[in-house]
């Protein structure tokens, strides 16, 4: 009886060392998904794609006059994450805040060289406006997914940031400014009163550019843009003596009132995607 019952314990023994799994064996086994896509018939909603967005933007930090105006981007994607673009805006100006607080302490009408204030004239005509400014950039997309509201609605999203050069065309006209030294002290018939120099801060400006914002895909070919941009060029939107030394000017030798301003606008757009029709990833 016990040899039978040691036969039987050997034979268990000896069918479970068979059925074990080869260690050996089961190490150079490979798993298809190491070598599958992440994501499959995925929607590639900007690659080698052309993007073309009607767009309004503001600025959000001046000190005297806002920036506000309408442009278009023009944007071409050649993959997920690298593109190339231009931007162009059409502005137009209003004062801020500061600007009707500084203007009703002043004089309507000038007291003569003793007085250093400006006249209300003065004050307002030195103040510069932006009618032109745009940028050309390239645009990294590093970021992209899906959003979901209570797990019914869906929609794509990308985060994309932007570098390049800006451009601008300013434009002040001080009908009341009369020194036609230009602020130039070494002239002999300088007055001595900033108050009275042109202001200088008209004509082209060119700078750098920075950019950053998002996407949001309404459908396959059409998405909000939703961004914030950074002109940075070299202005004086006052067009006053900053520098305080007696004068205005734009020279490096007797002075420079202009400074290196980040001029930082949010932008709101409507971007179409061409060919409006999306393809999928296998």
């Amino acid at each position: 009886m016990n040899t039978m019952k040691l036969s039987l314990v050997a034979f268990a023994g000896l069918i479970a060392l068979g059925s074990a799994p080869d260690a050996s064996a089961e190490g150079r086994r490979t798993n298809t998904l190491a070598k599958d896509v992440a994501v499959r018939h995925r929607r590639l909603l900007v690659k080698n794609r052309f993007e073309l967005a009607p767009l309004f933007e503001s600025t959000i930090n001046a000190d005297f006059r806002h920036v506000v105006g309408g442009g278009l981007k023009m944007e071409y994607h050649l993959s997920d994450m690298l593109s190339f673009g231009v931007v162009g805006v059409a502005s137009t100006a209003l004062n801020t805040g500061l600007v009707d607080k500084i203007s009703n302490t002043l004089l309507m009408a000038d007291t003569g060289p003793t007085n250093p204030e400006p006249t209300q004239d003065q004050f307002l005509q030195r103040l510069n406006t932006m009618p032109i400014h745009g940028a050309a950039y390239v645009s990294l997309t590093p970021w992209y997914g899906k959003l979901s509201a209570f797990s019914q609605a869906y929609v794509a999203f990308d985060f994309y940031f932007q570098a390049g050069v800006s451009f601008a065309q300013l434009n002040s006209d001080c009908t009341v400014c009369t020194d036609t030294s230009e602020g130039d002290p070494e002239n002999p018939t300088h007055t001595p009163q900033p108050k009275d120099d042109a202001p200088l801060n008209s004509g082209g400006r060119a700078g750098l550019y920075l950019g950053g914002g998002i996407h949001v895909f309404l459908n396959d070919f059409i998405a909000l843009d939703l961004t914030f941009r950074d002109y940075a060029f070299s202005d004086n939107p006052s067009g006053a003596d900053y520098n305080a030394d007696g004068f205005v000017g734009n020279s490096p030798t007797l002075g420079d009132d202009n400074r290196f301003i980040h001029h930082i606008f949010f932008g709101a757009g409507l971007s179409i995607m061409f060919p409006t029709a999306v393809k999928r990833t296998p």
